[in-house]
């Protein structure tokens, strides 16, 4: 048999048996043999050798098949366990989303090392404190990002990596300054001679933690996440094909930073498990470089955090639907509304390259009326909801129409088993969670792991839930955002904030206790409403302060007595957000009652 024969039947048997192991647990697999990364880059390059399998938007020669990925995964890999790194030790990887992040990171995951992934939107003062908890043994570290770690790794005396270009510098050569970190003379790891032997010394467990995350939260607390092989892998490689069948080639534009579980789980490990070829941006999502972005990748697969479908509506659809033109008129007849609807759903598909088949929203709440326009313009479109926590998928819908239900996430996925914690009259609980995607524990913290599960071995996500007749999960909010009436009434400030978001000029609101009250923060898009008055900036900035002192009766006739809004102020400054775009309510917390 000739070496090309014999390399194809090895394929044909990867794909034949992945397809088929169902283990002694119960756990079916459909891509993996086990759950492990050292298995993750076996089986894609077993399956996908000579596709592309990563590129960077407008990059010249960015373009990295399975079979290089899988030979740098090596060979990184092999070096660093030559430089004394072994099972268990930890290693940072802080920078922005890059072919480079991804072999790292399964580099070491791969021998049985433990990366600590870092959002780049950390400050130094808060990577710093990372590093420290989580004893790193190294950092690896884009060249944007350097000036963050650079007096940490003075201090803390780790190996350093830069990620740029997979070069390792040695200790002896100091620690170079910010201007010369780019430049700095090291060894190129992905270059140096693979050791089978060495990388076949140390093979990672499905329990093996592979990476510690530290999220960071609307409450303000970091929490050092300890996730396995098998909780993010099983994830991945569960929901494949559940949700849209997708096939090897097929694109994916990726603008979320890979440090989030949401990013690194969905919209890469499950889509490289299938072959795909995923498109990093290489700069932030803005509208002049993501615009080209979609016109020339036209990518099948997308996942974003709602903002940006919210900006997308507020700009280009609301104006349409909300007017008085004849387009805004037609769409509230009964049946010529569903076609306008769909013509506008047709037109923004194409704004994002004609051949989306999945558009995943997660990360953070979608604006309801967003998610009634998606709905029906049939726009493909799924709503994921998890955690960090959880790997982080815990239900999720189907872009398909006849999947979704307006205000509802979409049902629990097969794995796990959801309980609603403490139910009131209407059915609302916290949701707890039990199933392989849940989190080890959090790391170093004892106390608070005794607070996050229940007696019985649940997961308390803090998130306020309700099922529908047909098992359909809607979130009702925080546990700790949910604020208590005169009479001991549950109040959820998100289900207000939804109606203030519909009304015309709203782009966003935050309602928090005040005094005993509630008070609505209100930012308005006061350069449209400049446009639409015909007046000045100045101008409308009054003309807000008036508007939403009217919209408060007007949201206040659609809540209930216990729940009106007794104070609304214009917020002239965008709220500050977590990386997935949360807003950060603790910045925001109640005023004292007056004496």
């Amino acid at each position: 048999m000739t070496r090309n024969k014999k390399k194809e039947k090895e394929i044909v048997i990867s794909k034949k048996v992945c397809r088929k192991v169902k283990r002694k647990d119960g756990l079916k697999m459909k891509f993996m043999t086990e759950y492990t990364f050292r298995n993750f880059y076996e089986v894609i390059n077993s399956r996908y050798a000579k596709r592309t399998m990563y590129s960077v938007f407008r990059e010249e020669g960015s373009q990295l098949t399975y079979s290089l990925f899988f030979h740098y995964v090596k060979a990184v890999g092999s070096y660093l366990m030559s430089l004394g790194l072994k099972k268990g030790d930890k290693v940072a990887i802080i920078g922005e989303s890059a072919p480079q992040w991804m072999v790292m990171y399964v580099a070491l995951t791969g021998f049985g090392a433990v990366a600590v992934p870092i959002l780049p939107d950390f400050s130094e003062r808060e990577i710093n404190a990372i590093l420290k908890h989580a004893e790193v043994s190294g950092v690896a570290v884009n060249s944007k990002q350097y000036q963050k770690v650079r007096a940490s790794a003075e201090e803390l005396s780790f190996l350093l990596f830069r990620l740029d270009d997979l070069v390792h510098i040695p200790a002896e050569l100091g620690v170079p300054d910010s201007d010369r970190f780019i430049s700095s003379p090291g060894v190129p790891m992905k270059e140096q001679k693979v050791n089978q032997k060495l990388l076949d010394s140390s093979r990672p467990e499905e329990s093996d933690v592979a990476s510690i995350i530290y999220t960071s939260g609307t409450t303000g607390n970091s929490k050092a996440v300890v996730l396995s092989h098998m909780n993010l892998l099983r994830c991945a490689d569960l929901n494949t094909d559940h949700y849209v069948r997708l096939k090897a080639g097929d694109k994916v534009l990726s603008i979320l930073p890979m440090s989030h579980v949401y990013e690194f789980t969905i919209g890469q490990l499950l889509v490289l498990l299938q072959g795909m070829e995923v498109v990093f941006l290489g700069k932030p999502p803005a509208v002049s470089i993501l615009m080209p972005a979609l016109a020339e990748v036209r990518p099948h697969v997308m996942l974003s955090v709602p903002l940006l479908m919210e900006k997308v509506y507020r700009s280009a659809v609301a104006p349409l639907l909300q007017g008085n033109g004849r387009l805004a008129r037609l769409s509230r007849k009964p049946l010529i509304g569903s076609i306008v609807y769909r013509l506008i759903g047709n037109k923004i598909k194409s704004t994002f390259g004609g051949r989306l088949k999945f558009f995943g929203i997660g990360g953070a709440p979608l604006d309801p009326e967003v998610d009634e326009f998606l709905y029906r313009s049939a726009f493909p479109y799924a709503i994921g909801y998890g955690l960090t926590e959880t790997s982080p998928l815990i239900a999720g819908c189907k872009p398909k129409k006849r999947d979704h239900r307006v205000a509802y996430i979409g049902h629990v996925v097969s794995d796990d088993d959801v309980i609603l914690l403490d139910k009131n009259d209407e059915g609302v609980g916290e949701i707890a969670v039990k199933g392989p995607n849940v989190m080890q524990g959090y790391y170093k913290n004892d106390e608070l792991n005794k607070e996050a599960f229940t007696s019985d071995g649940y997961f308390r996500t803090g998130d306020l839930g309700a099922f529908d007749s047909s098992g359909r999960l809607a979130i009702k909010g925080r546990v700790k955002t949910m604020i208590l009436g005169p009479a001991g009434e549950n109040i959820y400030p998100e289900s207000i904030e939804n109606i203030i978001n519909s009304k015309e000029y709203v782009t966003e609101s935050l309602v928090v206790p005040e005094d005993g009250g509630l008070l609505a923060l209100i930012r308005i898009d006061i350069e449209l409403m400049s446009k639409n008055l015909k007046i000045s900036i100045d101008e409308a900035k009054k003309e807000a302060v008036k508007y939403i002192s009217s919209m408060r009766k007007d949201v206040n006739s659609q809540l209930s007595s216990y729940s009106k809004i007794n104070n609304a102020e214009l917020q002239e400054e965008p709220f500050d957000r977590t990386p997935t775009q949360k807003i950060k309510r603790f910045l925001y917390p109640k005023k004292k009652k007056k004496e």
